[in-house]
Parts: structure tokens; C-alpha cells; sequence
């Protein structure tokens, strides 16, 4: 039992000690670099906070992601998924794969200002998405109950 907690110990030691490694190896983040003012979408700094509090410690500070085969964090800088407004919206208002839901957690202003950071900041793309994006989103597509009786 000793030495399965040694072990364990040891793998999150080194897990932490290669993150740690590779974060201070990158030459820069990309909100660190000197803004050209061309973001065409309007980045508010709520949406920086919300990106740098949750978002960023999987898809990492300059949002180009990490990880290995079986545990990614997919990339959302220079993401041409993201040019499709709704993609990020049903991805964050519903979870999908390893990525949890956040519409118990956030609010829909702070899910459309995070979104239009990530989508203005570390991408060009041009339409801001609204609360009324995420409500209409949420109409087409309700929420599957979660109760297993096979609705």
C-alpha cells in the first residue's frame, strides 16, 4: 500500500514537473504580445478573466492547448472551428467529450464574453455572439433530461 502511494506520488510529481517544464519553455503567449488592433470583435475584460480563471489552465494561456493522445486540450487560437459562432456556444452551454457544460456555472453574458474573447482575441473573427445566440441555441437544441428512463 506504501509503495502504491510512493508510486502515485511520484507520476503526479513528475506529470506536475512536465507541465510546469513546458509552460516555461514557450518564447510567449499570445495576450502578451503587442495588440495590431485589428480584432474585429469586441474583447471585453470579463471575458479575459473568465478565460484566464478557467479556460486557460487546460487550453493554456496562449490557447493553443496541450496534452497527449487520450488526454488533449484541443487548440482554440487559430481554431477555424470557431469561425462558426454557434460550434463554440453548443460546446460550452452542453459539454461535449472531456469538456464540461458551463451553463449551470456561468451565466449567458459571461458565456458570450468569454467566447468572444477566444473568438476575437486569439482569432479574427468578425460576429460577436450575443445571449440571444445562446438562447436560441438553447431552444433548438433543449437540454436530454438526465434521469436513464429513456427519454
Amino acid at each position: 500500500m506504501i509503495l502504491l502511494r510512493y508510486r502515485a506520488a511520484a507520476l503526479l510529481s513528475g506529470t506536475l514537473s512536465l507541465a510546469v517544464a513546458l509552460a516555461q519553455a514557450s518564447p510567449g503567449f499570445a495576450q502578451d504580445r503587442p495588440s495590431n488592433g485589428e480584432s474585429a470583435v469586441e474583447v471585453s475584460a470579463e471575458g479575459r478573466e473568465i478565460y484566464e480563471q478557467i479556460c486557460q489552465s487546460c487550453h493554456m494561456a496562449d490557447a493553443k492547448g496541450c496534452g497527449v493522445p487520450g488526454a488533449m486540450f484541443p487548440a482554440l487560437a487559430d481554431n477555424p472551428r470557431l469561425a462558426d459562432k454557434d460550434y463554440g456556444s453548443i460546446i460550452l452551454l452542453k459539454g461535449r467529450g472531456g469538456m464540461p457544460w458551463f451553463a449551470g456555472m456561468l451565466t449567458r453574458p459571461q458565456i458570450a464574453a468569454v467566447l468572444n474573447y477566444v473568438r476575437g482575441h486569439f482569432n479574427k473573427y468578425q460576429d460577436t455572439v450575443t445571449v440571444a445566440d445562446l438562447d436560441r441555441i438553447t431552444t433548438a437544441n433543449p437540454p436530454v433530461p438526465d434521469c436513464n428512463c429513456g427519454h
